[in-house]
């Protein structure tokens, strides 16, 4: 038993050292996925903000407060941008031929899907710690969050990251090309359009509410705000909690079995 588990975190850590490799010499494309969300913090809060605060606040124009109000989501959007890397990344592995080379090999076989997965989270949490100094660097504080909000805080981030990554996973398996896999990837970025994360879900049309409100990411985008902002988080909590393992589940078992009844 502890042979075996000696050589999965052995092969585990290898697969990861090669695709923080790959991320290394082929920066260009996390550096574009990071492009939207930065350009999308510059739009909101110095082409919009006013508009937007004025309209979200029912008082003057605060651009303070709308870049507040907006970097939760973006910080979770994100996410979603960079993960569309690992869908590309494993879906060119798998057209490659390499993953049929590993599987000639005595590795250890979940190992490569480990590798990715490790590797698209700590690349997520890197890119979160970008856009962060981004939106520090123009205004943005959080003066009332306590250390175990803080604390709380990174774990969501961290747990939506996750889930995220095995769902790209999923999608780049099943992906014959990396265009493909880049498409299939793509409502990992819109998805954050159709929530709370730039407009308040009681100021979208009534039919729209229950779709904005229900899906991932506003539960996950205010349970952020309301550890780094100070308000309410009430049921988006558990909600939150509830998608993230939700979706790693999901994704784990059909990253997995996609993987396993591949024969290239």
């Amino acid at each position: 038993m502890s042979s075996t588990l000696t050589l999965a975190v052995r092969d585990s850590t290898t697969m990861l050292r090669r695709n923080l490799l790959h991320a290394r010499r082929y920066p260009s494309l996390t550096l574009n996925l990071l492009f939207t969300p930065i350009m999308l913090l510059l739009l909101f809060v110095y082409i919009l903000g006013d508009t937007m605060s004025a309209g979200i606040g029912g008082g003057g124009p605060d651009r303070a407060a709308y870049l507040a109000y907006v970097v939760p989501g973006l910080l979770l959007m994100t996410i979603g941008s960079t993960v569309i890397g690992t869908a590309v990344s494993v879906s060119n592995d798998m057209s490659e031929g390499i993953i049929a080379r590993f599987r000639t090999m005595a590795i250890h076989r979940p190992s490569v899907l480990v590798g990715h997965v490790v590797g698209s989270v700590l690349q997520s949490i890197a890119s979160v710690v970008l856009v962060g100094a981004v939106a520090v660097a123009l205004g943005f504080r959080s003066t009332d969050a306590t250390a175990l909000e803080w604390l709380a805080a990174f774990g969501l981030l961290v747990l939506f990251a996750l889930a995220l990554t095995w769902i790209a996973v999923g999608m780049g398996l099943v992906s014959p090309n990396a265009e493909t896999a880049s498409n299939n990837a793509m409502p990992l970025i819109l998805l954050p359009l159709l929530s709370s994360a730039f407009t308040p879900v009681d100021s979208m049309p009534g039919w729209f509410q229950p779709v904005a409100e229900y899906q991932p990411f506003t539960p996950a985008i205010e349970t952020l705000r309301g550890l780094l902002l100070g308000g309410e988080i009430g049921h988006n909590g558990w909600l939150a909690a509830a998608w993230c393992v939700g979706l790693t589940v999901l994704g784990y078992f059909w990253s997995t079995s996609t993987f396993n009844r591949d024969p290239k």
